[in-house]
């Protein structure tokens, strides 16, 4: 258990340097970006259409936009999967 708690401590602390600290000048251009603009109109209409309050609204978006990010990873990953594989099944026939 405690190699498990160090390996997830280096995880962490590996990601820590991949950190930009200019994310609070990124976190404000975005803000003011015209696709938070139309975000913020969609979350709007979606919650007027579903009768559902913003923060609903809000929610489903940022699930929908994270499952679609997962199911495009995992379509990745198993193309890759698939080529190694054909790869390594030419290498083994020669």
């Amino acid at each position: 258990m405690e190699s498990i708690q160090l390996l997830n401590t280096a995880i962490i602390k590996s990601k820590e340097k991949k950190i930009s600290h200019s994310y609070e000048e990124r976190l404000m251009k975005l803000c003011h970006s015209p696709v938070i603009e139309h975000l913020n109109r969609s979350i709007a209409q979606l919650a007027d259409s579903q009768g559902i309050s913003r923060d609903q609204a809000a929610l489903s978006v940022i699930e929908a936009i994270r499952e679609l990010d997962s199911i495009w990873s995992d379509y990745v990953v198993m193309e890759g999967i698939d080529r190694l594989k054909g790869i390594l099944r030419s290498t083994n026939a020669q």
